[in-house]
């Protein structure tokens, strides 16, 4: 049993994605703030920060390090985060007087924030071939039934003729922005240190933060610990994403209701009547653009931060942006299958 419908043993088949939530996984999750913590000492070892020795034991522990995953429960209820306990198990790991050099000059936001952002840039390179899949999926469909008649309807009464090509059209166009916006998305490094200002790194500071930057792969911004835009930003866009893929579920739904516009290969069984094939993938559709437009509301919510750093805010965050990015995964898969389900489209002309 689980709480969340994107795991539970059942309903995740309907409005879950494998392949995306392994990415907020706990394994998948530690592994890359293992990661930052390798590539921190690395990079510190190199320009002098701590010795090269310790860099090089701390990076080949972090390679392997199984930390206690109970105990990091229990102390995430107290701490509030998890990395001072991750920290506490890698330093007794790593042993000796390298153990003090563990995450010189990092706060536990470092850690977090640059770990989502590893994991954020594989996931956004998977939604963006998702959705030239779904895109070229269309192209196919406009070639084949492109000329063909439909109705056109405004305010849910018809209007006038129209081709199917000038529907697809307007299905079409907004993911290929989408897919645009998704490849130029950049990526930060978080390091900021206790309060954002690096006080430990000293003026190595800008040289430390673009090295460790470069060889995570991430872009060099300064410290974005309390400024959350770009996490609202790629919410908006995973919901512009979803609501448009909505607006296909919608209008399949309702071609469907109608009957004579579409023909769709299978559907979802009803067991009051073996007749009926619901317009299910359709339909969920439809949900999951109004799921991800309700968490918008509350990712610009955790905009807030008081001060340097909120815990509040921030935990927001973590509740609201793991679901959306699942849920428009499973938009996607779904819209792509959907659209693999039409086998006519409008009505040929006479």
């Amino acid at each position: 049993m689980s709480v969340s419908p994107f795991d539970h043993p059942f309903l995740s088949g309907l409005l879950g994605d494998e392949e995306i939530a392994d990415y907020f996984s706990a394994r998948a999750d530690i592994r890359s703030m293992l990661v930052f913590e390798a590539v921190l000492a690395e990079v510190e070892g190199r320009q002098g920060l701590i010795p090269p020795d310790a860099a090089e034991r701390i990076a080949e522990v972090c390679k392997s390090f199984e930390p206690d995953l109970e105990s990091l429960k229990a102390a995430t209820a107290s701490d509030g985060v998890v990395v001072p306990d991750l920290v506490r198990q890698l330093r007794k790991a790593v042993g000796g007087d390298a153990s003090g050099h563990v995450h010189f000059g990092a706060t536990s936001q470092d850690v977090i924030d640059t770990s989502l952002m590893l994991r954020l840039k594989a996931v956004v390179f998977v939604l963006s071939g998702r959705l030239f899949a779904v895109s070229s999926a269309l192209s196919k469909l406009d070639a084949r039934f492109g000329s063909n008649r439909l109705m056109g309807r405004t305010r849910m009464q018809a209007a006038i003729a129209i081709t199917v090509s000038d529907r697809l059209l307007a299905w079409r166009h907004p993911l290929d922005q989408y897919r645009d916006r998704l490849t130029q998305e950049s990526f930060p490094l978080q390091f900021g240190g206790a309060a954002g200002t690096l006080e430990k790194v000293g003026p190595q500071a800008a040289a430390i933060r673009g090295l460790l930057a470069q060889a995570l792969g991430l872009t060099d911004e300064p410290q974005w610990q309390s400024q959350r835009a770009r996490i609202a930003e790629l919410a908006g866009l995973l919901s512009m994403i979803s609501g448009s893929l909505g607006k296909i579920g919608q209008d399949v739904a309702l071609l469907a209701q109608a009957g004579d516009e579409i023909e769709l290969a299978g559907g979802g069984g009803s067991s009051a009547m073996p007749h009926k094939q619901n317009p299910v993938a359709a339909e969920v559709l439809v949900t999951l653009a109004r799921f991800n437009a309700v968490q918008l509301s509350g990712i610009h919510q955790s905009l807030v931060h008081e001060q340097e750093r909120s815990g509040a805010a921030w935990t927001l965050e973590w509740l609201l942006l793991p679901p959306m990015v699942v849920a428009t995964a499973a938009s996607l898969r779904h819209a792509l299958q959907l659209v693999g389900m039409i086998k006519r489209l409008g009505t040929a002309k006479e």
